[in-house]
């Protein structure tokens, strides 16, 4: 892959841990969601439902680093080939 699918994977992965991480707490404690499928989070009780939101966000996090390093390895690779 070259720089420009990282930084894609990149920005969908970013959205959709937002998303599911700190957005669906905020619909959360602000509108008393009960959840849809864009949050799923919000299905769940209320002590449940922040502790994955949480663990999506840090999942997120973790792929960001992931694809980070990937995005910083991608022109060595290209000039290897």
């Amino acid at each position: 892959m070259n720089e420009g699918w990282y930084r894609l994977l990149s920005i969908v992965v970013l959205i959709v841990g937002v998303w599911e991480g700190p957005m669906s707490i905020v619909y959360r404690l602000v509108s008393d969601d009960g959840g849809t499928v864009l949050r799923a989070a919000n299905y769940l009780p209320s002590p449940w439902c922040y502790a994955v939101a949480t663990a999506a966000a840090l999942f997120a996090y973790g792929v960001l680093a992931v694809l980070d390093t990937g995005r910083k390895k991608a022109p060595a690779r290209q000039n290897a080939a």
